[in-house]
């Protein structure tokens, strides 16, 4: 599929030319309930894209164009981190391919039946059935978004 291709390409010379850097560590956790003093002095580096991609041949991320998955927390413009080598199990997260046009959604069987769940009650579940031409490029492994 000729989109698959053009994609493809285009995303692995973003991602050679956008690699992401070290950047500073706190090496003490941050509580999330109670305040408690942070240390003066920063312990080591991160790099980003070794903590957030498992397998670097088969990554790549996407921005997000609507609201479909607000209730998933996946908002207009985030940046979905895809990784083509986990399969799909009820109620990933996944980049699918409908009729040539890419969506994000979550995966779900009912019964003998294959849905892609929008996570906004304003969108309908799409049935998978065998007039379309169907396939999942993806599961989404990271949500990144600003606060």
């Amino acid at each position: 599929m000729e989109i698959k291709k053009n994609i493809s390409i285009s995303l692995i010379n973003y991602y050679k030319k956008n690699s992401l850097v070290d950047i500073p560590l706190f090496e003490q956790r941050v509580n999330a309930g109670f305040p408690s003093p942070a240390d003066d002095f920063l312990d080591l580096d991160i790099n980003l894209q070794d903590y957030l991609i498992k397998h670097p041949e088969s990554t790549f991320c996407v921005r997000v164009n609507g609201s479909s998955m607000i209730e998933a927390n996946i908002f207009d413009g985030d940046v979905l981190i895809i990784d083509r080598s986990i399969s799909p199990k009820d109620n990933s997260i996944v980049l699918a391919v409908i009729d040539n046009e890419f969506t994000v959604k979550r995966i779900k069987r009912r019964k003998r039946k294959l849905f892609l769940k929008s996570e906004n009650i304003n969108f309908k579940d799409i049935e998978i059935d065998d007039s379309m031409n169907f396939s999942i490029w993806g599961i989404v492994t990271h949500i990144i978004h600003e606060t």
